[in-house]
């Protein structure tokens, strides 16, 4: 299973359900990287899709605590047991969870990989990520050099996760 989001310098990735900032070539590895693939998003997530449709091409899990919810198009479920049970006939490289910070925060221990757009910018965020960076689980194995999109400075960077070995020190 993979993550993919957006953070800002404190690892922000949200404020009043709506991006930080949109940067093209960020919505365009977004889509590349999810497309044909499994998404995972919590409600508040998902409302805040255009049109509150489930992203075209992909295969759309809504994680809501709401029973009554209604996700047209999408598979809603009331749990993360529920979700992976969902997700299972799918290979785990083909699974992104995109959000919101809750869910994000709920699959991080399922997921192996983490594509991270980094936004060399403080926001105004109100919905944070756990940081990889201070995280000895995670270690980067790619970065892009610097973007830039108008005044905004970027980089793509992909985080794996690290197996540690139980050693038995004598």
């Amino acid at each position: 299973m993979k993550l993919i989001a957006a953070i800002d310098k404190n690892w922000g990735i949200g404020k009043n359900n709506r991006l930080l900032v949109s940067i093209p070539e960020d919505m365009q590895l977004f889509r590349q990287e999810t497309a044909g693939k499994a998404v995972i998003m919590g409600r508040k997530t998902f409302e805040s899709l255009k049109d509150r449709s489930p992203l075209y091409g992909r295969e759309n899990f809504v994680l809501t605590r709401n029973s009554s919810f209604d996700a047209k198009g999408a598979k809603v479920c009331s749990s993360v047991a529920e979700v992976l049970e969902a997700v299972s006939g799918f290979a785990d490289e083909d699974i992104y969870v995109i959000g919101g910070g809750q869910v994000y925060e709920q699959f991080l221990p399922y997921c192996s990989e983490a594509h991270i757009t980094k936004i060399d910018y403080a926001y105004d965020a109100d919905t944070f990520i756990p940081n990889l960076d201070i995280s000895d689980e995670w270690k980067i194995t790619a970065e892009s050099e610097e973007k830039t999109y108008f005044d905004i400075v970027y980089e793509f960077v992909r985080y794996e996760r690290v197996v540690v070995e139980n050693i038995n020190v004598l």
